[in-house]
């Protein structure tokens, strides 16, 4: 995705409708979805490629520039007939005013030939991240899994919608808790949520699922049980990317030979770090080490 921002001021209310009227003064582009996933494991000091369907149109060939720039192996397949997704943000007063989103679906045809090049970069990587958006560009994501856990990489998802059974035998899944109870219904407390989640991870085959908590920090359940962190007190600007940053870190660790509860820490940490940046944001090295 594109992130597009749109920065100015409101000095008056609109004479035709009751909202406000915005000078842009500033515009911005970032690299958004899976590509901001791959700028923070660059961030990281990491190495990247980013596999990804984009449209043949002026914001794809922005994005690959953005992405480009960044040190990222870019895999664009491009679709004549898509749009590339773009979020263009309208910012007044340091608010988000109202955000704009540009998007269809891709072709079939492209995402099957995606699916060539990941089989041919698959041996050249430690470990394997999928961020499903919801798109429509992970419509084979049960081959690629079944690919890379033949292959022994890691697999790690970061998912959406409400069947999970395309994430079958991938090594952890890292959903919120408004994504997790479309999936699994309400529970009625934190020992049912536990329950849940451990069969939940039982029936897809799964070494772990990572519950994001917003402020309450995230809980990792697994073959031992369960570790939970503690969201790091600090003043929360802006959520968006956050779930990014977090399976960004983890991916990059785990990489690095750390086990998932050893690199839970600092993926919670990173994730602290973040929400205090505007906007789609990464952490680095430095910091997170900091």
């Amino acid at each position: 995705m594109l992130d597009r921002y749109w920065y100015g001021s409101v000095d008056r209310i609109s004479p035709e409708a009751p909202v406000p009227v915005v000078r842009i003064t500033r515009e911005e582009e970032r690299s958004g979805g899976a590509a901001n996933v791959a700028f923070n494991i660059v961030s990281l000091g990491g190495r990247s490629s980013l596999l990804t369907v984009v449209g043949d149109d002026e914001a794809s060939r922005r994005l690959e520039a953005l992405v480009l720039g960044t040190g990222i192996d870019a895999y664009f397949g491009r679709d004549p007939d898509l749009k590339t997704t773009v979020k263009l943000r309208v910012i007044g007063r340091q608010q988000q005013l109202l955000r704009l989103d540009f998007e269809n679906l891709p072709k079939n045809e492209v995402l099957a030939s995606q699916s060539t090049v990941f089989a041919e970069l698959l041996p050249q990587h430690d470990v394997v991240l999928f961020s499903d958006y919801g798109k429509g560009g992970l419509a084979h994501v049960s081959d690629m899994i079944a690919r890379a856990r033949l292959g022994g990489k890691p697999i790690l998802i970061d998912p959406k919608g409400s069947d999970y059974s395309r994430y079958k035998n991938a090594s952890v899944i890292t959903p919120n808790l408004t994504e997790l109870r479309q999936v699994m219904g309400p529970w009625l407390d934190e020992s049912d949520l536990q329950t849940k989640c451990q069969n939940l991870r039982q029936q897809l085959g799964l070494e772990a699922v990572l519950l994001t908590r917003s402020d309450e920090g995230m809980t990792l359940f697994d073959a031992d049980g369960h570790l939970h962190i503690d969201a790091q007190a600090r003043e929360v600007f802006d959520v968006t990317g956050a779930g990014d940053t977090v399976i960004a870190t983890m991916a990059t660790l785990v990489a690095a030979g750390m086990s998932l509860r050893q690199a839970l820490p600092l993926a919670n940490r990173a994730g602290g770090l973040v929400v205090g940046k505007f906007g789609t944001a990464s952490v680095s090295y430095e910091e997170l080490f900091a």
